[in-house]
């Protein structure tokens, strides 16, 4: 890990973000192949992005959040082009009658941080390092603009047979209701603005250094430095995260419901887990794990599966039966973690019938973070990298 922030974004550094963007997405926010793909294509084209931190983001400038909706196991296959991001950045600025000034990820996932750097290398316009979750979250109101009182504003969908529709939903959960069920008929996947705001409130509620930390991630994923059996601890090492369980996957149960992929999967231990059984229960994202039957982690904190030789983070969609996997976590930003965090994402709006409990405590007296140095701890809670 380092700590020089991004201050452009090249086709080389791709890789490296979509790694650390699907570790941080807790298993959806898209593909990242896909993504990767898209943001490759559109560097090498239009050149390298521009990378303009939270703190310097234009007091009026029009900041737009450009990502993808709908279930991960339907994008894969059904893949957005580049002119469906034309569209819906078109119709944005038709229905506000603002330029937008900079483009920004409204998660840190595997597809959706590397389709706004699409975007924004389409547009020649620069991108925010950060994005309004810390992670990635499967519904539309469950971001930082929401927690502080922000309404989604002007929305767009766009979808491959050419459909754009732009509307004005009265709140997050409105914007929510309406966008599942467009996304349903436009064929369960689409592309999505919502949340576009001022530089102003974009520098208020973004979770800053997010790019940045999916990067290092990355970076330290595919070092060739680090031994392969020592990159998971010397991420955790550095991220102040744990380890829950190694295992392999024994039972994968996954289907499309609703315009998301809901799930579960059972782990059977190994190594010095044998014996022992891991579940995990997801919609889009990892939610729940459970070891033994016992709360391991919850929404919103983060839950991400690993591959248990190279550390490659595996997404809801590509869990597969017999893979040997580990499980790790991570807390959140601390404002999924408030009254109004919890009752947007925490367990109790999935219909989990467990208390949220910060997965720190949950690890305490059972496991510690690998080889924590206090002085060399990046937290996700303060998700600066």
């Amino acid at each position: 890990m380092t700590n020089q922030q991004l201050t452009s974004i090249t086709e080389a550094d791709i890789d490296d973000i979509a790694i650390g963007a699907a570790v941080l997405g807790t298993g959806g926010g898209g593909d990242p192949h896909v993504g990767s793909l898209h943001a490759k294509r559109a560097i090498r084209n239009h050149g390298a992005v521009t990378v303009l931190q939270v703190e310097d983001l234009d007091d009026e400038g029009l900041v737009v959040p450009v990502g993808m909706i709908g279930a991960p196991s339907v994008s894969i296959e059904k893949i957005a082009g580049a002119e469906e991001i034309g569209r819906a950045l078109d119709l944005l600025e038709q229905g506000t009658g603002r330029k937008i000034a900079a483009i920004m990820p409204i998660e840190i996932g595997g597809g959706n941080s590397l389709i706004p750097i699409a975007a924004a290398a389409e547009r020649g316009l620069p991108i925010v390092d950060g994005d309004a979750m810390g992670r990635a979250f499967p519904e539309a109101q469950m971001v930082t603009f929401h927690l502080a009182g922000y309404g989604p504003g002007a929305v767009v969908l766009v979808d491959a047979q050419g459909n754009a529709v732009l509307s004005y939903p009265v709140d997050g959960a409105w914007s929510e209701r309406l966008a599942r069920v467009l996304t349903f008929e436009m064929g369960g996947s689409a592309t999505m603005i919502d949340y576009a705001y001022p530089g102003s409130v974009a520098r208020e509620c973004a979770i800053p250094g997010t790019l940045t930390m999916a990067r290092d991630i990355g970076r330290l994923l595919r070092s060739s430095t680090v031994r392969d059996d020592e990159r998971i601890d010397v991420m955790l090492a550095k991220l102040g995260g744990f380890r829950l369980f190694d295992g392999k996957v024994s039972e994968i149960e996954r289907a499309i419901q609703g315009g998301f992929t809901r799930g579960r999967a059972v782990l059977d231990g190994t190594g010095s887990d044998r014996g022992a059984t891991f579940e995990l229960s997801f919609q889009n994202e990892m939610l729940l794990g459970t070891r033994n039957g016992q709360v391991a982690a919850v929404t919103p904190d983060l839950i991400a599966v690993l591959d248990q030789s190279t550390g490659q983070p595996i997404t809801t969609e590509t869990v597969r039966y017999g893979a040997r996997v580990t499980i790790v976590a991570f807390p959140c930003n601390p404002q999924w973690r408030t009254e109004r965090g919890l009752e947007t994402a925490g367990p109790a709006y999935f219909g989990y019938d467990v208390p949220f409990t910060p997965v720190e405590q949950l690890a305490a007296g059972a496991l510690a973070p690998a080889g924590t140095d206090p002085e060399s701890v990046l937290t996700l809670q303060e998700a600066r990298v």
